[in-house]
């Protein structure tokens, strides 16, 4: 298991980088795309396919940087990714992209008024 003073911010740069890299794999984004068009455009049934497939990708990529399988290990890597991006706006930015696989894009500007008049 990964200690979080072993995890720097440079090594979450490269581990992102390299969770990127595997969601864009050819085998990967057929699996993607193949939840994708299970969920249709509904945020429970993306949340049942895709975001687990995703995972998966990802749990893959991050037992090589000394992360433990399953849960445990992609909860602590997470962890230590969120408490980094608060240091490192790059490090933001990838797990942004890491993220927009599975989550809905969300306007940044949240002083937008969407209220109906």
């Amino acid at each position: 298991m990964t200690s979080s003073s072993n995890f720097t911010t440079e090594t979450a740069k490269v581990a992102l980088a390299d969770v990127l890299t595997a969601l864009e794999a050819p085998e990967n984004v057929q699996k993607l795309a193949t939840a994708k068009e299970n969920s249709g455009n509904e945020v429970l049934k993306t949340m049942q396919f895709v975001f687990p497939a995703v995972m998966q990708i990802q749990n893959e990529v991050i037992k090589k940087y000394g992360f433990s399988e399953g849960r445990e290990g992609a909860v602590q890597f997470a962890q230590l990714i969120r408490s980094l991006e608060k240091e490192d706006i790059e490090v933001a930015k990838l797990h942004a992209q890491v993220r927009s696989y599975f989550l809905p894009s969300t306007p940044v500007n949240s002083s937008t008024d969407t209220s109906i008049v």
